[in-house]
């Protein structure tokens, strides 16, 4: 690159620039005082004052005042533009209101300091001076115009920005050249991208400091080289993606062995051929560039329908309607920080309903007499905001495709003999799942298609409905989600970044961003196994998946356990012969052994932390490793990656073009969210005392029910007209969730419940006072639905369902009156296992009351039926009553069939009536009904017991 030398009309413009700055800033006010003076009253204004006619005098001070504040207006942006091109900041930000006051003052500081000593200095944004006001934003990298998600506002000024810079630089390299590309080839610096021998994946910011001695004028190479093509075919279009084999022109004072200055010996044919021809891509992108202004649109935009011009769909994602269904805002104070965060809610949720049913089935396998825990606590104050919000915000659906659809890709590769493609991030818009590989991998599968470029895989929501459960490994378990732009999620890939993640920023908010990625890591539902190590922070994090979050106290233990462990999965790779744990994933490989190990360190390591973190970080993304490593100044050595989250909830990423509102996870909720799975741990308190439903109906005969439901079976209600028209069916359903919640219901709660797609305000509310016109009034005027002091919507005690009745009558039965009475006892045993007629809501539609996978419920009642069963069985064993005995476990049995316990103590019973060849017959069918898996320990060991010849017979049948 030949440098332009400084025209004697440069010095004239700097000059006359000069002298208008001078008048403007230092003139005009000098004359304003010096002719007008002071423009505004000296007192204070009164009424007679106000009420004069306007004279000549009163109109000039108007105008005088006006002035004033244009020229301060004007001022400022002179001094925010002089402090961007001295500093090397690029391009100033936006001083309010200024527009073309602001393009004035770009120009005359452009033309006055680019003959000025410190013109060698500048940044690239210097070139950019005075040529469009749309650029005077934060940089955003050309990826912008491609990313799904960005607003069509970003992507236009982006277009523009690109197009005026590309003009700027054909005019400089035509007036540089004197007639055409081909001569640029002499005197030009190049440098080819190098694999990563020995080393991490270069990157423009080291480029830049080997051979211009400041990383920070990556800037310079990246405006040098973007949008053109390279000997792959593909584009620069990220500051922080390069690949291997790649070109890039250098600034003129480049310098350094590696560069190539052609012509040149020593290069090859073939590469001074590529260059030859990159020399001339220059030109033709520029040219492009002007064309697609001209258009409107850059050739990348115009290759995606992105997701803000796609109209959703039905299916689309609930995430899209979060916004059009705000129900109720922030009056009852819910976490909004989880309700936007649809994958990590579904993810939290579904683990906390596995470790309370995990908590229930222990409790009853180990409570003979003891605790029974079949009714977990209550939630309340924080606990419960925290619930509710999770409640609200899931999107299991959401989860489920996203894990279907990578999965089904890996199995369609699989198939076809082809390598996973190295996944950077992945963006969830409107429903429709969007990849970006880190570089070109060829036609994905179908139903899977092209995305804008070579480098992203789409599919639409309707094609990713289609796919069905495989048996294949998770492809991308480090998939994880940092925050939304637009109506877009970011889910970055951890575990495939080519060195760390620097996080900056104030502590808090690191500790925040921290929490929710661990969080979202440890629950989500797109991954197998995982390893998900803390450092710094989140020691209290473990309870929420104990199995693979760890917590280390200090670096030093973390560098020593992670040199171990590259050692070993270096040689483990090299033994199986494979590239990356990518490769290891697919075909007949054991792929449980590459499961990912995510470093997660909060506090900044020390200046030899760091460069022991960046040796091992520098083939960490081919070893499935993983590291996002906080920082207070910004500056980490070997950060592949820099991300920055503001006070304001942004996360900032200028070399990934990326500004999103991060998912954030604050200590208040991050301490309710712990609190929910620690009152869920099985192994707390185990002696405690049995627990107590939350809701006990009166079983007498003065306790009938105004209204009654009959949940276990088919759903049936007495006492009320069944309504009419299309809307029973949803009050029905909120009526049974509100049943199912005597401590109430939040009203976003029923609302994300009936519609989970989404809903707005004024339906919901129409159907809450539907509901409460349906349940009528208690005779003293009380309506049946009401509210408690939070919001939350609750029903009266006249309104009764089945559920509560049985609850009632076992907690009387062995708590209460049937303690000392077996009369008792027996009678309202018998009673309770007279209401079971099925499974809940048995007859519950297609396609409805999907709130009940996140309810325990469906897994209390089978234990709470086997448990009454079991202690009327025990009831008539007392009185040698074995065949009243078994007719009571078999009718236990139609709800609970899947119970250990009720087997064995059918076996007993069944014993007891002294037949051996009913025990036999009994036997033989549990050993059919265990198939391949065999008998539970406990039932081997009883049968051993009562019947030592029953292995014999199960031989013989098989």
């Amino acid at each position: 690159m030949r440098i332009r030398r400084r025209t004697f009309g440069d010095f004239v413009r700097a000059f006359f620039a000069f002298v208008a700055l001078l008048v403007l800033v230092v003139g005009v006010p000098g004359a304003l005082a010096v002719i007008v003076g002071w423009p505004l009253p000296h007192g204070a204004p009164s009424l007679d004052w106000l009420q004069r006619p306007i004279t000549v005098t009163t109109f000039l001070n108007i105008l005088t005042v006006i002035v004033w504040l244009a020229w301060a207006q004007f001022t400022a942006c002179v001094l925010v533009e002089v402090k961007a091109a001295v500093t090397g900041a690029g391009l100033a930000g936006r001083v309010p209101g200024a527009g073309p006051s602001q393009l004035l003052a770009r120009q005359l500081v452009a033309a006055f300091l680019l003959v000025g000593a410190t013109a060698a200095s500048l940044t690239p944004g210097l070139s950019q001076l005075g040529h469009s006001i749309e650029g005077n934003q934060k940089p955003t990298v050309a990826a912008a115009q491609q990313t799904p998600g960005l607003f069509a506002q970003q992507q236009e000024q982006a277009a523009h920005s690109a197009a005026a810079l590309a003009g700027q630089a054909s005019h400089a390299a035509a007036q540089a050249d004197h007639g055409g590309g081909t001569a640029r080839d002499g005197g030009t610096k190049y440098y080819r991208i190098q694999p990563p021998e020995g080393r991490h994946h270069d990157s423009l910011w080291e480029i830049a400091q080997r051979h211009l001695g400041d990383g920070r004028r990556y800037k310079e190479i990246y405006e040098l080289n973007k949008d053109r093509t390279q000997p792959d075919g593909s584009r620069l279009s990220e500051a922080s993606l390069i690949r291997p084999g790649w070109i890039m022109e250098m600034p003129a004072d480049a310098h350094g062995g590696e560069l190539v200055e052609m012509p040149d010996a020593h290069v090859s044919p073939d590469v001074q051929q590529q260059i030859h021809d990159y020399s001339r891509s220059g030109d033709h992108a520029q040219q492009q560039g002007q064309q697609e202004h001209g258009g409107g649109a850059s050739q990348g935009a115009s290759q995606v329908s992105l997701p803000q011009q796609r109209p959703a769909s039905d299916g689309a994602s609930r995430q899209g309607h979060e916004h059009a269904a705000p129900a109720v805002a922030h009056s009852f104070g819910l976490p909004e920080a989880l309700i936007g965060a649809p994958l990590l809610a579904a993810g939290l949720l579904g683990a906390l309903g596995r470790r309370r049913r995990q908590s229930m089935w222990q409790s009853a396998l180990g409570a003979v007499g003891g605790r029974r825990g079949m009714e977990p606590p209550t939630p309340t104050g924080d606990t419960q905001d925290v619930q509710d919000a999770l409640l609200i915000g899931a999107d299991p659906e959401g989860v489920r495709l996203l894990d279907r659809s990578l999965r089904g890709l890996a199995a369609q590769l699989t198939a076809e003999s082809r390598a996973l493609p190295v996944v950077y991030a992945a963006w969830m818009s409107n429903g429709d799942l969007h990849l970006q590989l880190a570089q070109p991998a060829g036609k994905p599968p179908a139903p899977w298609q092209l995305g804008q470029d070579q480098t992203f895989w789409m599919l639409a929501r309707a094609d990713a409905e289609r796919y069905e459960d495989v048996d294949a490994a998770a492809p991308y378990p480090g998939l994880v989600s940092l925050g939304t732009m637009d109506d877009s999620r970011l889910l970055l890939n951890l575990e495939a970044v080519p060195g760390i993640v620097s996080l900056s920023g104030r502590e808090a908010d690191r500790a925040a961003l921290f929490a929710s990625v661990a969080a979202e890591l440890a629950t989500n539902g797109w991954s197998d196994r995982m390893t998900i190590t803390l450092v710094g922070f989140g020691e209290d994090l473990t309870p929420l998946a104990p199995n693979r979050l760890r917590h280390l106290d200090g670096i030093e233990a973390l560098v020593e356990t992670m040199e171990a462990e590259t050692r070993q999965r270096r040689g483990a790779l090299g033994a199986a012969g494979h590239d990356s744990v990518l490769t290891g994933r697919t075909g007949p490989a054991q792929h449980t052994r590459w499961a990912p190990h995510l470093v997660l360190l909060a506090a900044q390591p020390s200046a030899e932390d760091a460069l022991k973190l960046a040796e091992l970080a520098a083939d960490a993304a081919r070893l499935g490793i993983g590291y996002l490593v906080g920082t207070e100044t910004g500056d980490l050595p070997g950060a592949a990656w820099e991300m920055e989250i503001t006070a304001e909830g942004k996360l900032l990423a200028p070399l990934l073009g990326l500004e999103l509102d991060a998912q954030l996870l604050p200590a208040v909720q991050q301490r309710a969210v712990v609190e929910l799975f620690v009152e869920a741990d099985p192994e707390r308190d185990p002696d405690g005392p049995a627990t107590t439903p939350p809701f006990l109906v009166d079983i007498s005969e003065q306790g009938r029910p105004a209204v009654y439901a009959r949940l276990v079976g088919p759903y049936e209600i007495i006492g009320l007209d069944t309504p009419d028209g299309e809307r029973s069916a949803l009050l029905h359903e909120a009526l049974a969730l509100l049943l199912l919640h005597r401590e109430g219901v939040h009203p976003r709660v029923l609302a994300s419940a009936l519609w989970p797609r989404g809903v707005t305000e004024d339906v919901r509310d129409a159907l809450i006072e539907r509901l409460r016109a349906w349940l009528g009034a208690d005779p003293d005027g009380t309506p049946r639905l009401g509210a408690d002091a939070t919001g939350r919507l609750t029903v009266a005690k006249s309104v009764v369902s089945d559920l509560d009745v049985l609850r009632s009558l076992y907690h009387e039965a062995t708590q209460g009156k049937g303690v000392d009475s077996r009369a008792v006892r027996g009678r309202l045993l018998t009673d309770a296992l007279v209401l079971v007629r099925g499974p809940l809501l048995a007859d519950r539609p297609e396609g409805r009351y999907r709130w009940l996978t996140h309810e325990i419920v469906d897994a209390q009642l089978p234990l709470l039926v086997a448990d009454i069963g079991l202690a009327l069985s025990a009831f008539h064993l007392e009185k040698d009553r074995a065949e009243k005995a078994i007719e009571a476990l078999d009718a236990a049995l139609k709800t609970a069939p899947a119970d250990e316990r009720l087997w064995n103590e059918l076996l007993r019973a069944t014993h007891a009536t002294g037949d051996p060849d009913r025990v036999r017959s009994l036997a033989a069918d549990l050993v059919t009904r265990s198939g391949a898996r065999g008998l539970p320990p406990r039932t081997e060991a009883l049968l051993d017991e009562l019947l030592p010849t029953w292995r014999e017979g199960a031989a013989a049948a098989g």
